[in-house]
């Protein structure tokens, strides 16, 4: 789960993380009320949603008065902002923050995520802090420090300390980066997070250490523990279809494209996705539907993929282990019944492999049923190469 900047930095400051003074503004009158509050020589004026490369896209101004606020604020409120992480719809900004300006020195990268492959969090940091960490990664990777934390113990005074040394931090700041970056830390273990990430995170004149911008990513799983948090969500920021199929139990990212593909397991979405693209397919979205499917529940998932035409076709490719073939094939024909008038067609042409328990049966309930435009696969390659022609022929 993510949440905005205001929010972020809300919470960095009960755990006693420096950030700059501000509030959120849903409307002009508000922004400047704010600004008028703050009283600050330069406000900043930034675009709330979830995605980053905002400054670039122009969803971050420097105000020198409270008209150029209420100008800036009016410019961006109910503006689709297009970053490079929201795609070409962009997102459209529904609430600002209006914060104090700093005094900035010099800005860092900082950042704690988990890595699965040592079972640890991981603590990176850079002076090449205000841009993308993965362009720095990419063409300049010896930039990025790494500590990594033994859960048993925590993150260590002396890792942190090492670290501030390593990201260039003035000597006179040293000290104050050391308490930073521990409580920043404090904040990730103790939000459940999944990711936290402050970029830029500067020195200021007076030699400060400050999060100029907050990411905070949360553990869905978790979340039980944290009512406080789950009452942020902003679901105007979610996908409607990622979010409907959240609660009906369903895994469903969104990924642009015009194949829809329905498996179980998460290895072989990825592998499925891979062999789409591999075909000259544009896969439409990963969609897992676990490893319980019941007839209503792979409707459901059948209805998700449809809904807004963006799907031309549908490839549904399933390993029975404990999912059962003929679970899913009574699905298919379910669906069809709920989704056409006559329940004997879908809308778009689907390509069905099935493989593993009662893979008989299932193919034996396709083949029984009235529906015309169900094409079965012998295996996954053969069912990538005719859902993509299907699709292309369209």
């Amino acid at each position: 789960m993510n949440i905005h900047e205001y929010q972020s930095k809300a919470i960095l400051k009960r755990y006693g993380v420096p950030v700059p003074n501000g509030k959120p503004a849903f409307t002009v009158e508000e922004a400047v009320a704010v600004a008028q509050e703050l009283n600050s020589p330069v406000t900043v004026v930034k675009a709330q949603i979830h995605a980053g490369g905002r400054g670039k896209a122009g969803g971050v101004k420097l105000a020198k008065n409270l008209d150029e606020v209420k100008n800036y604020a009016t410019e961006l409120l109910g503006k689709i902002l297009v970053t490079h992480q929201t795609g070409a719809d962009g997102k459209k900004v529904n609430r600002l923050l209006i914060e104090e300006g700093s005094n900035i020195k010099k800005e860092f990268y900082l950042g704690f995520v988990v890595d699965r492959t040592t079972a640890r969090v991981v603590m990176m940091g850079s002076e090449e802090g205000g841009v993308e960490i993965e362009k720095v990664a990419a063409e300049r990777p010896e930039k990025i420090f790494r500590e990594y934390i033994d859960p048993a113990v925590g993150l260590m005074p002396f890792q942190a300390t090492r670290i501030a040394y390593k990201m260039n931090f003035p000597a006179a700041a040293i000290r104050k980066a050391t308490a930073f970056i521990l409580k920043l830390y404090s904040v990730f273990i103790g939000e459940d997070c999944s990711q936290v990430e402050i970029n830029p995170l500067v020195v200021t004149a007076e030699d400060d250490v400050i999060a100029l911008d907050a990411k905070l990513n949360f553990d869905d799983s978790a979340l039980f523990r944290h009512p406080d948090i789950e009452a942020l969500r902003d679901e105007t920021e979610e996908d409607a279809k990622e979010r409907t199929a959240a609660k009906e139990g369903l895994s469903y990212v969104n990924l642009g494209g015009n194949v829809a593909c329905m498996v179980n397991g998460a290895g072989l979405a990825m592998a499925t996705v891979d062999i789409l693209k591999h075909y000259g397919g544009e896969p439409a979205n990963f969609l897992d539907v676990g490893g319980d499917s019941t007839p209503e529940k792979i409707a459901t998932a059948f209805k998700i993929m449809l809904d807004g035409g963006q799907a031309k076709g549908i490839f549904v490719n399933i390993f029975g282990g404990i999912n059962r073939c003929d679970a899913v094939a009574a699905g298919i024909v379910e669906a069809a019944k709920i989704i056409s008038e006559d329940g004997k067609s879908l809308p778009v042409p689907v390509v069905v492999r099935l493989e593993g328990t009662n893979v008989e049966e299932g193919r034996q309930i396709l083949k029984d049923s009235p529906i015309a435009n169900v094409i079965m696969a012998p295996t996954m390659e053969d069912g990538a190469k005719e859902v993509v022609r299907l699709v292309n022929e369209a």
